[in-house]
């Protein structure tokens, strides 16, 4: 089963795969590009456009092209906490929805995990006290 997690929790298991364009410096495993956002995206801070942009680069993927390459038991990693919003439950999202699997995160039930649509933002909260930060997709 396909499942996410995060590059704290999983970042040293055999099966997983980075999906962030940026990786932690001692993390030596798999990356899967097609599902990292781009750059360009990540600077804005702008979640609208973040959404709209992210679910077209998604859109012109082959969801059962992208499950079979990634491998049945793939851990789909990037840098947030569970439940704080992330890509890779954006990702879970579509895939649950192309192919009628269910997408877990690692060591929890499904029905844990906060929709994506629904999930707060760390930066949302850093930003209500005047700090800047770094999106980290």
């Amino acid at each position: 089963m396909i499942t996410t997690s995060n590059f704290a929790k999983s970042a040293e298991h055999p099966d997983a795969v980075a999906i962030s364009r940026g990786v932690p410096r001692f993390y030596k495993g798999r990356r899967y590009m097609a599902l990292a956002p781009p750059s360009w995206l990540l600077k804005p801070k702008d979640p609208e456009l973040f959404d709209r942009e992210y679910c077209r680069q998604l859109d012109s993927l082959d969801a059962k092209q992208v499950a079979e390459e990634l491998g049945p038991n793939a851990i789909l990693l990037c840098w947030e906490s569970f439940n704080v919003r992330c890509h890779r439950r954006l990702v879970a999202e579509w895939l649950e929805e192309k192919l009628g699997i269910v997408v877990p995160e690692l060591g929890h039930e499904r029905s844990e995990s906060i929709p994506f649509s629904e999930q707060p933002s760390k930066w949302d909260a850093k930003q209500s006290v005047g700090m800047q930060s770094r999106m980290l997709f």
